[in-house]
């Protein structure tokens, strides 16, 4: 027998068990094959229990190692001195992303991620409650990629999870995790502010900015404490869609400076994004606009030696065709 069909079989296997036991098998695998790190099995506990049609969690319904491995028959294993879940073998995780193996799992991930950052426990949460915070393995897991899963497959309840969490975003627990990691810790000053506009621009998921600014009336050319407009990080995290989206709404500042006197199209013509560019000259970047130092983006396209965006970004550019 050949490894898919192996394969194939304990699935198989695993959906015929009597009880519970292949809903947490296949949720098991689920988690384990898709997602973007390896999880502790304090952290699997919890997502395995997360019900996003409820308000709050029940951590006294948390199952053991061997009941979760178990239902697995054998695909799934626990490291002895991390703890951390794994696959028994790498060709497990390519028959597992093939697609129609476990259809919809960033949709259930991502659902699973925002339904515990919604819980009343969590909500409740504070940097400061140091104890308390050691009852939430998940936590850290759910606050940094729930917006990675959700890009991947946006589900209407994502959405509707996701502006929950968003509306509030500063004064959430998530907040300094996502923070912390993406933007460091040198900026965390409750001065400034990082809003939920922010998270979903550096993100790059497209309908929850719209609905943001549409709804929620976010002010779109917000600082956070570096001096970052949420257009800022759309264009230094590439995410064209959110740029365009932006560059389209009534207000915005394409030409916002940020620490250091850098704007979005500096930002792009230093790094070589040309669509970035394009995007940005024609929502009314202005390419001769200084930095701090004096330089101006068509000073870092050349220094960088991006032909093509000196075309772009020349008073009277010439056509890209011009220089292929």
């Amino acid at each position: 027998m050949d490894l898919d069909s192996l394969y194939g079989e304990t699935l198989q296997q695993i959906r015929q068990q009597k009880g519970d036991l292949p809903r947490i098998g296949m949720k098991v695998l689920m988690w384990v094959s898709h997602a973007e790190r390896p999880l502790r099995m304090d952290e699997l506990y919890h997502a395995l229990e997360i019900d996003v049609e409820t308000a709050d969690f029940h951590p006294n319904n948390i199952r053991s190692q061997e009941t979760v491995l178990g239902s697995c028959l054998g695909l799934v294993m626990a490291e002895k001195r991390t703890l951390k879940v794994r696959l028994i073998h790498d060709t497990l995780q390519q028959y597992l992303s093939r697609p129609g193996i476990l259809s919809g799992a960033h949709k259930v991930l991502s659902e699973t991620c925002l339904a515990y950052l919604n819980y009343g426990q969590v909500k409740r949460l504070r940097a400061s409650m140091v104890d308390e915070l050691a009852n939430f393995p998940f936590l850290e897991y759910s606050s940094l990629y729930w917006g990675t899963h959700a890009k991947i497959e946006l589900s209407e309840r994502a959405k509707t999870l996701a502006l929950e969490l968003l509306e509030n975003f500063e004064n959430h627990i998530s907040f300094t995790h996502f923070f912390k990691r993406t933007v460091g810790i040198y900026y965390l000053d409750p001065r400034y502010r990082f809003t939920g506009l922010h998270c979903a621009s550096y993100i790059g998921i497209d309908p929850l900015v719209a609905t943001l600014i549409r709804v929620k009336s976010c002010d779109i050319n917000q600082e956070d404490a570096k001096k970052y407009t949420p257009l800022m990080w759309a264009v230094q995290c590439g995410n064209h869609e959110v740029v365009r989206l932006l560059l389209t709404c009534d207000g915005v500042d394409p030409n916002h400076p940020a620490f250091c006197g850098v704007t979005p199209l500096w930002w792009a013509s230093s790094y070589g994004d040309e669509e970035m560019v394009r995007l940005l000259i024609e929502g009314g970047a202005d390419p001769t606009q200084p930095d701090d130092n004096g330089k101006t983006p068509l000073m870092m396209a050349s220094g960088n030696r991006h032909i093509k965006k000196l075309a772009l970004l020349q008073p009277q550019p010439i056509t890209i065709s011009d220089l292929d």
